[in-house]
């Protein structure tokens, strides 16, 4: 039951965060189409997110998905940063990136096994 609150709380923190992203997507639409693009998504992702909180177990896959993007996001933004592609500064965003990736993964509701049917 805790886990299931915790789970709850963090859906809603991270649907919050990436629904913040509506700022800067509105900002970078004409400096930076890219940016925008990427943050269309977060956006989206968001709101889906701050829908999934009513019933975590029925999207799993929704929670797993956003917990491994925000690993792979976390780890080419890391390399970019540490080839100089992008500013240092980025570092911030994949410590952000990862927190969420692992608390998603570690309340993750738990794959309930169908009772077996009687024959």
């Amino acid at each position: 039951m805790i886990r299931e609150v915790a789970l709850k709380i963090v859906l809603a923190l991270v649907g919050l965060l990436f629904l913040a992203l509506t700022y800067p997507l509105i900002i970078f639409a004409r400096q930076d189409p890219s940016m925008s693009m990427m943050f269309s998504l977060y956006v989206t992702l968001g709101v889906f997110l701050l829908l999934a909180i009513r019933n975590p177990l029925a999207n799993r896959s929704l929670i797993a998905f956003t917990a491994w993007s925000s690993f792979a996001h976390a780890a080419v933004m890391g390399t970019q940063s540490m080839r100089n592609m992008v500013s240092r500064g980025e570092m911030g965003g994949v410590a952000a990136l990862i927190v969420i990736g692992l608390a998603l993964i570690a309340l993750a509701p738990a794959k309930r096994i169908a009772a077996p049917t009687p024959k």
